[in-house]
């Protein structure tokens, strides 16, 4: 299979583990039974960061507030003897989610394993995420009510 680096930015592959809820990476992830050997290069770790925020989206920024984030870096070596480093940064407190998060970056660069772990992992998040963002424009869309004012005869 071709190198999935070229359909798929790294990016957004990160957010997409970023994005999704735990219980939910763990039962993809599962799908892939045994992965390689890996080191922490940094241990899971939570801290706060800031979050900025621009004025009706274009003023500008200004420090809206911190939010908690836990983060990751993994380590593994493929057979190629090239070592390949996978981050892992999440919202909230789950320190597993966050190594599950650079675990499967760390795949995902890895050529034996992008292809798996693409198809696998990343692929039905995409849809479940996809299917929540549908499900949560069709309640908007059904509370629409739309406003008009006619012209009157006076005038």
């Amino acid at each position: 299979m071709a190198n999935l680096m070229h359909s798929i930015s790294r990016s957004h592959w990160i957010s997409i583990l970023a994005k999704a809820h735990l219980e939910t990476l763990e039962h993809y992830f599962a799908a892939l039974e045994s992965v390689p050997d890996y080191r922490f290069l940094r241990s899971p770790e939570t801290g706060l960061t800031m979050v900025r925020g621009r004025a009706e989206g274009e003023g500008q920024p200004f420090n809206l507030g911190e939010i908690t984030l836990t983060r990751c870096v993994v380590q593994l070596d493929n057979h190629h003897g090239e070592t390949l480093t996978g981050f892992g940064y999440i919202a909230g407190r789950s320190h597993r989610h966050a190594e599950l998060a650079a675990l499967c970056d760390a795949l995902l660069q890895h050529l034996d394993w992008q292809a798996r772990v693409h198809n696998h992992v990343i692929l039905p998040l995409q849809a479940d995420r996809q299917t929540q963002h549908d499900q949560a424009a069709a309640e908007v869309e059904s509370t629409r009510v739309n406003f008009f004012t006619l012209k009157r005869g006076e005038d």
